[in-house]
């Protein structure tokens, strides 16, 4: 169903975006990488088919990167029917306690304000085509307050969520549909920014980046009449509830 299809990830390098690209191009799919290091977007393309990865870098926060990156595909394959906003970033000092301007800025221009500038590249080729579909790599944290992802972190993830609902809530008549999927904790090379990294043991309970691609692919096969606005995506052992089920469990 994907074959041929051109389809942009950001933060393709590591973790969910890499995942992401080569479940994309195991379908047929040709794909665009795009991140900040080139060595590793280049890793990415060199585990994905002959022929099936471009890679076009990026700092998804700079709109100038961002369009020259664009038209970089467009000038290759053409225009990119699926866009996957994948690139995210966080702070070890994250909490209100700790937290400055320009750290808060880091995280929330990463978060929100790059897929925005991404997915205003995309829209007017997908308007234009009546048809694409925008994913959206969000979290958990969008939908629920804790204490290990901060405030800056928990406020763009949530804007996200509100970015893509009016995605759909005004293009939706384009044929564009926005997909948002909120991972719970995930594997990835980013929770070595926390400030008390978890175990292997823990991380090895938590989803894996694959879990999310498959998410990612599910949304790109659904019929375009069908839109699955919101996939909620945890694990099945959460760390968020152990503690809680533990305790119940031991009950005599």
């Amino acid at each position: 169903m994907l074959s041929g299809k051109i389809v942009w990830v950001t933060g393709a390098g590591s973790g969910i975006g890499r995942a992401t690209a080569i479940a994309f191009a195991a379908e047929g799919a040709k794909v665009a990488l795009t991140g900040r290091t080139v060595a590793a977007l280049e890793e990415t393309a060199g585990m994905l088919p002959k022929g099936s990865a471009l890679v076009a870098p990026a700092d998804v926060t700079d709109v100038a990167q961002v369009t020259a990156a664009h038209q970089s595909i467009v000038k290759a394959w053409g225009d990119p029917q699926v866009l996957v906003n994948n690139a995210g970033f966080n702070l070890p000092k994250r909490h209100w306690r700790e937290l400055t301007p320009d750290g808060a800025a880091s995280v929330i221009n990463a978060n929100l304000y790059g897929p925005f500038i991404c997915t205003l590249a995309v829209l007017p080729a997908m308007r234009k085509a009546g048809s694409g579909l925008l994913v959206h790599v969000v979290s958990f944290a969008g939908h629920q307050i804790g204490f290990v992802s901060g405030p800056s972190y928990t406020a763009s993830k949530t804007g996200a969520v509100a970015m893509s609902a009016t995605i759909n809530a005004e293009e939706g008549i384009h044929g564009i549909r926005s997909v948002c999927i909120s991972p719970g904790e995930v594997a990835t090379p980013i929770l070595d920014r926390r400030p008390k990294p978890p175990s292997a043991e823990d991380r090895a309970k938590m989803l894996q980046p694959e879990d999310v691609a498959s998410c990612a692919v599910f949304a790109a096969k659904m019929p375009q009449r069908a839109c699955p606005m919101e996939i909620v995506l945890v694990p099945t052992d959460n760390n968020t509830y152990r503690r809680g089920a533990q305790a119940i469990a031991a009950r005599p």
